[in-house]
């Protein structure tokens, strides 16, 4: 399927690459680590006839730029990532959309939900829980699956000299050990050399790591104010786990979400944590009977 592409630039000057296909009503696609937007094509089919689907490059991924990090890591912190959305609803002119996330993007779109409510319709979150919760839920079993947690967090720049000395082995392992199959054949050819390019990129690689960083850092602390003060997301909200997947690992996780979230459905699919890739028919289809649905 053959995607439009166009650059949105935000309010800190960072480019972001913004690719669309389908008509009617607008529905943002969020990719997570270590892929690109690239990884939402197969499920398109079932999405593009209903929806104006927007699949934008995270800041540090695929075609959008990857600015420095800062002492604080705040640059790839989810809620300036949202932000980064929001850039791109403007540039859009869309007041209100539907949003779907995977993994990383999944992290940003539950943070748009809770700063920036009014632009939001309804949330798809698919194999995570909140960033607080995960690192909370955290078992020796559960720690030796999600390493890269620690690892990616470490201070600049240990874990990028480590994983340059062979990034292709690197992330191809990653995503090898992450599918139900624990095989790189769920990946289409385009979609795994673009993971392996931007992963010999030091400027992308330090950008992931970066993610990461944040992840412990200000997206925890955001997380644990958010509960503290009892905000909750208010759109109707689908949670999508993989049976074999993180999430799983945690005990209930859409017990979890409940209490993040109003209005909780969830579905589970049967597959490894790259659920759009490894199970495309049963995501796809979840997400257009989900996004179908009336306020």
């Amino acid at each position: 399927m053959q995607l439009k592409r166009h650059d949105v630039t935000t309010d800190d000057g960072t480019r972001i690459a913004v690719h669309e296909a389908g008509e009617g009503s607008p529905l943002l696609l969020l990719h997570g680590f270590p892929q690109n937007h690239r990884c939402w094509r197969p499920v398109l089919p079932m999405l593009t006839a209903r929806h104006r689907c927007i699949l934008p490059d995270l800041r540090g991924y695929g075609d959008s730029d990857a600015p420095a990090d800062d002492a604080g890591h705040e640059t790839y912190s989810k809620r300036r990532m949202a932000r980064d959305i929001v850039a791109v609803l403007d540039a859009l002119d869309l007041d209100r959309v539907d949003i779907a996330g995977h993994d990383r993007g999944a992290r940003v779109a539950y943070r748009f939900a809770l700063d920036h409510p009014e632009r939001l319709r309804r949330l798809a979150i698919l194999e995570v829980i909140p960033t607080v919760s995960f690192w909370e839920a955290w078992t020796a079993d559960l720690a030796q699956a999600a390493y890269h947690w620690n690892f990616l967090a470490q201070p600049a720049p240990m874990p990028e000299r480590l994983i340059a000395g062979d990034a292709q082995a690197w992330i191809d392992w990653t995503l090898r050990t992450w599918t139900k199959t624990k095989s790189l054949d769920v990946f289409a050819t385009d979609a795994l050399d673009s993971y392996r390019q931007q992963a010999a990129d030091p400027a992308r690689l330090t950008a992931m790591c970066a993610d990461y960083r944040a992840g412990y850092h200000s997206d925890r602390e955001l997380d644990a104010a958010d509960r503290a003060a009892a905000r909750r997301i208010a759109a109707p909200m689908l949670f999508v786990w993989a049976r074999h997947g993180f999430p799983a690992s945690t005990g209930d996780p859409a017990a979890v979400w409940r209490d993040w979230a109003y209005g909780v459905t969830d579905r589970s699919v049967e597959s490894g944590h790259f659920a759009m890739e490894e199970a495309p028919d049963q995501v796809g289809a979840a997400l257009a009977e989900f996004f179908e649905l009336e306020e």
